[in-house]
């Protein structure tokens, strides 16, 4: 007699769910690094990118019916023969539009490449879990997470010190209000590159100004450099130096 699960199983193709469970798995694997380090696409993105292209993988090569009678050859009532890629190979030209979003440009800075990047790659990481390739699929994974991890500590310390490197800070200082205009000055005679320069009457302190500025700066150690450079400023009561991340 057959019992409940054998029914459930000739309803629900269980190497469909272990397909897409694994989409999941690999995305939230990548989608980890990138939340780690306080990117926009982190681990929600990731994980519905690689679980989408698993399931429109699956779509295209099991989800349309077999033409042919009586035989295993598949084919298309228009053209004799039937192309299982048709869907999947779609799946390249969508994911250019979601990471087309993430990239960002502003001057000379160009952010979110990397992370258009790592969607697109967890799109192929979901596509080869769609058909069933496994071990692309987690050699896909652990060599993005490594290249993502790895090359990033090797920019920092084995790069020659004079590699330019342009980072995008954000500069908070409070400072009397006598102050102000000199310390703008200094700013802008110092630093071309300025998104945004504004100030702000402090309500608790009507004789501080806040002193909000966004640069571009080519420097190694950008924030290291800046504390620096305002140590010696007079009128500064206090400063906050933060990066701008991808």
């Amino acid at each position: 007699m057959e019992t409940a699960i054998d029914k459930l199983t000739h309803i629900v193709n269980l190497e469909y769910f272990i397909r897409i469970a694994v989409a999941v798995i690999f995305g939230f694997c990548i989608g980890l690094e990138r939340e780690l380090t306080n990117k926009y696409a982190g681990l929600r993105t990731h994980i519905l990118v690689c679980l989408g292209a698993c399931v429109f993988t699956l779509i295209s090569i099991y989800g349309f019916p077999t033409f042919a009678p009586g035989d295993n050859v598949i084919i298309d009532n228009a053209t004799g023969v039937r192309d299982t890629s048709r869907v999947a190979a779609q799946i390249v030209t969508g994911i250019g539009f979601i990471g087309a979003g993430t990239v960002l440009r502003n001057g000379p800075i160009v952010l979110g490449l990397t992370t258009a990047a790592t969607l697109w790659i967890a799109a192929s990481i979901g596509m080869s879990c769609g058909a069933g390739m496994f071990d692309i699929a987690f050699a896909g994974t652990v060599l993005s997470i490594l290249t993502l991890v790895s090359v990033r500590v090797f920019e920092r310390k084995v790069l020659p010190t004079s590699t330019k490197i342009t980072s995008r800070i954000k500069i908070n200082i409070i400072c009397n209000n006598e102050y102000t205009q000199k310390i703008q000055k200094y700013i802008i005679e110092k630093y071309p590159n300025i998104s945004e320069l504004s100030t702000k009457q402090l309500k608790v302190d009507e004789n501080s100004t806040k002193i909000t500025c966004v640069l571009d700066i080519i420097s190694r150690k950008p924030i290291k450099d800046l504390y620096r450079a305002f140590s010696n400023i007079q009128g500064i009561e206090s400063i906050s130096i933060q990066e701008c991340l991808e």
